[in-house]
């Protein structure tokens, strides 16, 4: 069986090549309408699209919702991350807003959330998650990665994510802990092609 992905972000494309294995796009992704996302949880969010994507696709097909969830704030700006600073907002103007409401704030604890939903004809098979600890930086550092990443200070690197490279990223991203989940039930349950 084949393995698609659905998502409109080139850097979680990326990741999910080259975290997932022989995956593909969805055919045709860019002329299906999006789902409204409705959820109050990842969970909810990503296993929503990954039922609505996984009926217009011949195979098996994986979505995320992920985002940043900060501890001073209330776990803002949680399942809002992507638009945080309002729709289509962009990494920066969703940096910049950060910045903005940490002011002040001594308590810089964070923590990226990731769910990946594995569906397959119009059915949820099943959900895997990863989280990663680390604490919100004053400005942005590094220009590697993307979204939150610059503001994203992991302790044990000694660095943000923005300042390392993608295949150091991967060995504790939050992202990458879930995509290893599902490949692991994927090569366990023997649902792809070989």
């Amino acid at each position: 069986m084949r393995l698609y992905c659905a998502t409109t972000n080139p850097g979680k494309l990326r990741e999910f090549i080259d975290l997932a294995g022989n995956v593909e796009l969805l055919p045709n992704f860019e002329d299906i309408d999006a789902p409204e996302e409705a959820g109050s949880t990842f969970e909810e969010n990503a296993a929503a699209k990954a039922i609505y994507y996984s009926a217009f696709g011949d195979g098996l097909l994986f979505v995320d919702d992920s985002g940043l969830e900060v501890e001073a704030l209330g776990g803002a700006p949680g399942i809002y991350s992507a638009r945080y600073a309002g729709p289509n907002a962009t990494d920066e103007a969703n940096n910049l807003l950060l910045v903005q409401n940490m002011r002040g704030q001594t308590n810089r604890n964070a923590r990226f959330v990731c769910v990946v939903a594995l569906a397959l004809s119009g059915k949820l098979i099943q959900t895997f998650r990863g989280e990663v600890k680390g604490e919100l930086l004053d400005e942005p550092r590094g220009t590697n990665g993307f979204g939150y990443d610059p503001l994203f200070f992991y302790p044990p690197f000694g660095a943000s994510f923005g300042e390392v490279d993608a295949e150091r990223k991967a060995q504790v991203s939050h992202r990458a802990q879930a995509l290893r989940a599902m490949r692991a039930y994927l090569d366990e349950m023997k649902l792809l092609d070989p």
